[in-house]
């Protein structure tokens, strides 16, 4: 079963590929996506990442809260999106 990351903090110049490359040293990337804004297309400063369990534990505690292109950033695991009225 794959781990699910929430990565913030992100510097607005981080690419999918950034992502990727940073989670890959600690184990096998699944995807690594940075979410970008709908009308700009620039990085919104937080991504998911998914990877598999081999080496997730040891990426989310050897990464968060250590420095990445010059911020400091968080990662946690992801918790799922509730269900959301919209009006």
């Amino acid at each position: 079963m794959n781990k699910n990351f929430y990565v913030g903090n992100l510097s607005w110049k981080c690419t999918n590929n950034d992502l990727h490359a940073l989670f890959s040293k600690y184990g096998a990337v699944v995807s690594a996506r940075v979410v970008q804004d709908r009308e700009t297309g620039q990085s919104r400063g937080f991504g998911y990442v998914e990877m598999g369990t081999a080496g997730s534990a040891d990426a989310m505690n050897s990464l968060n809260g250590s420095s990445y292109q010059g911020r400091n950033i968080k990662v946690n695991e992801s918790q799922p999106r509730g269900f959301r009225l919209r009006y």
